[in-house]
């Protein structure tokens, strides 16, 4: 619609979330409406859409589906152009698969820093893992998943590297977690995190 009303020839499709307006070619009833009553088009990219799921579902408590969180992705992408107005937001559509939800929660969390990866090392005896797991949870932390691997990683043959995913309560938080972590003698190092996008 956008490169319709306005003569363009921007590349579209592609993989989204908002996929109850990823259209190719706009409707012949429905273009000339727009054309006639819409003022404007706003594009928004993938990771504000992600962005404002998460943040209807877990500010407002609405599941909406991505084509109707785009507009609170438009606005969040366009501060300067809605600053000091009064806005109203369309929100609708909650058809959106559990999986995606799921999907997009987990890596909201994970970008605002609700979420650390850390790479553990320890030895490869009975009763570590146990240590390990009473220090994240004496620290705070919840376990969200754990991988113990002693086959691939290139460490000695008495030593094994676990990858545990720990819910944190913020960045700082799970700096903590790392801190206590070293200090009993576990060194760990947080895994490349993606902050980016929205």
């Amino acid at each position: 619609m956008y490169n319709a009303v306005r003569g363009l020839d921007l590349p579209v499709g592609g993989d989204t979330i908002a996929d109850g307006i990823a259209v190719k070619t706009p409707g012949r009833i429905t273009r000339p409406i727009v054309e006639r009553l819409v003022d404007d088009l706003v594009l928004v990219s993938e990771p504000a859409i992600e962005w404002a799921v998460q943040s209807m579902l877990s500010d407002a408590k609405l599941t909406v589906e991505g084509a109707g969180a785009a507009p609170l992705g438009a606005l969040r992408e366009n501060p300067e152009r809605f600053a000091g107005k009064r806005v109203g937001l369309v929100a609708c559509g909650g058809n959106i698969d559990p999986r995606i939800l799921a999907s997009v929660l987990m890596r909201g969390m994970s970008r605002a820093g609700q979420l650390a990866r850390l790479r553990i090392s320890i030895t490869d005896r009975a009763g570590t893992l146990s240590r390990v797991s009473r220090q994240i949870g004496e620290a705070g932390g919840n376990i969200v998943e754990i991988y113990h691997q002693r086959m691939f990683y290139d460490v000695p043959v008495r030593r094994a590297e676990l990858d545990v995913v720990v819910e944190t309560r913020d960045p700082g938080h799970g700096d903590e977690i790392i801190r206590r972590l070293a200090e009993a003698g576990f060194p760990t190092r947080r895994l490349q995190e993606d902050r980016s996008g929205a």
